[in-house]
């Protein structure tokens, strides 16, 4: 038994999150970094420019799905086969996960080219807008290798128990970005001026550090990349293992950026300057989250391993302490952000039109940060049960079935306030269904164990 697997199998199970939280806190910090830095940034060069990188996120956010669908596929097949000490079985789904990812990479690659301008006009970008668009996109879509392989990568990591390397690795990314942005977007020395271009180009060299970082990783230190066992029938079982579990993860986070897509629609048709604020309300979301969503993407790893190990009990008490957690901190999260949002904001963008609408978001939505971790857990739990199907509607039923069609009415009540109000009322509804219908799965799983071990 290695190291770490001992330690998330065996050691207290609160003490067993914080740890492997902790350095998933600081990966989580450097994804948050990049856009953050990105839009603080492009923010500098104007509202149409920061506009414009408000209308890229949904379908950035669309693609690292899609890299998030297969990742958890990844851990959740890799950590129960951790649990389980099959070493050639983790080596077949790493090898094989890896060629995979590949030709999602390729696809992407060519279909995002041809489609910059239908998708954009389409989420109600103007002509203006539309160019810088076209600008930031035809860059940033030929650098999809270095977003998708070393996410899925990292996942392998993570799933063999390991959050420290892809967290620090994520950072130096980061830094490289931070550095990159103004010298390539405002051509500071003998970096040429590239504007929006500039941006979409330092992530992508900087994204080259993951992806560099993770084949060494996994080929040299881990030894877990191997091309002998490639018969078409393992093959298609690990695309089999992970895809049962990336394709329904991957259509419930596509949920979120398409219906995040659908919102920016609603939201544009209250001026330019709401969308940035949007934009920029959004990003400080993510870094207000950062802790819940770090927690949230080490659940696959203590689930699966514990799980493969035949320790069920354990599962139950550490999602316990994940769920008690993601309400204390949503509630001390909001009130700091009481405070300290409006500040934050104006350091991004000056116009008083983008500042109250950001101000208004921040005031509403955070109510439901603790909610928000709560349905996280409880999905990303059912994934590495085998239970995507269960994951994938509950999120379809949150987004579609909740948050979107209030916000259509309220937007016409309650304007803006109307839409972001709308979000929190969805987590209010949909958390406690979904912790009910985990906890109704996992008691389902221990019976049924029980009884064969008793036949």
């Amino acid at each position: 038994m290695n190291k770490n697997m001992k330690m998330i199998t065996s050691d207290k199970e609160g003490l067993v999150l914080v740890r492997l939280t902790r350095p998933m806190t600081m990966g989580i910090l450097g994804m948050i970094i990049f856009n953050l830095v990105d839009t603080y940034f492009v923010g500098k060069l104007g509202t149409v420019q920061l506009a414009a990188l408000s209308f890229t996120f949904p379908v950035v956010l669309t693609i690292s799905s899609v890299a998030h669908g297969l990742g958890v596929g990844m851990t959740a097949a890799v950590s129960r086969a951790v649990g389980e000490q099959d070493r050639q079985k983790q080596t077949r789904l790493i090898t094989w996960g890896m060629g995979l990812s590949f030709m999602v990479v390729f696809f992407f690659v060519i279909i995002g080219q041809l489609t910059i301008d239908p998708v954009f006009t389409l989420l109600g970008a103007d002509a203006e807008t539309l160019v810088v668009i076209r600008e930031y996109m035809s860059v940033w879509y030929w650098g999809v290798a270095f977003v998708v392989i070393p996410m899925t990568g990292n996942s392998a990591i993570r799933g063999m128990g390991d959050t420290k390397t892809p967290s620090r690795v994520m950072l130096i990314a980061a830094t490289i970005n931070t550095v990159l942005d103004p010298l390539l977007i405002f051509g500071i020395g003998p970096f040429p001026e590239l504007g929006v271009t500039g941006a979409a180009l330092a992530t992508v060299l900087a994204r080259t550090v993951t992806f560099t970082v993770a084949w060494y990783i996994l080929i040299f230190r881990e030894k877990v990349i191997s091309i002998r066992d490639g018969s078409v029938r393992i093959i298609l079982n690990v695309w089999k293992e992970i895809l049962h579990v990336g394709i329904p993860t991957t259509l419930s986070k596509i949920i979120i950026p398409l219906s995040s897509g659908i919102i920016t629609g609603m939201i544009a048709s209250f001026g330019r300057e709401a969308v940035a604020g949007f934009g920029i309300a959004t990003r400080l979301d993510m870094f207000a989250l950062i802790i819940i969503n770090a927690m949230i993407s080490i659940i696959p790893v203590f689930v699966g391993q514990n799980w493969g190990a035949g320790f069920k009990d354990r599962v139950v008490k550490g999602l316990k302490v994940a769920d008690l957690f993601s309400l204390i901190y949503g509630m001390v999260v909001y009130l700091i952000l009481l405070i300290a949002a409006k500040p934050i904001i104006r350091l991004v963008n000056d116009d008083p039109k983008v500042i109250a609408v950001a101000v208004l978001y921040m005031k509403i939505v955070p109510l439901a940060y603790g909610l928000q971790g709560i349905m996280l857990i409880a999905v990303t739990t059912l994934n590495v049960l085998k239970k995507p199907i269960h994951s994938a509607l509950l999120t379809l039923a949150q987004m579609f079935g909740l948050y979107i069609p209030l916000a259509l009415y309220a937007s016409r009540v309650f304007g803006l306030a109307g839409i972001f109000s709308s979000l929190v009322l969805s987590y209010v509804i949909a958390a406690p269904l979904c912790s009910s219908i985990n906890k109704k799965v996992i008691f389902n799983q221990m019976q049924s164990r029980n009884e064969d071990q008793e036949s």
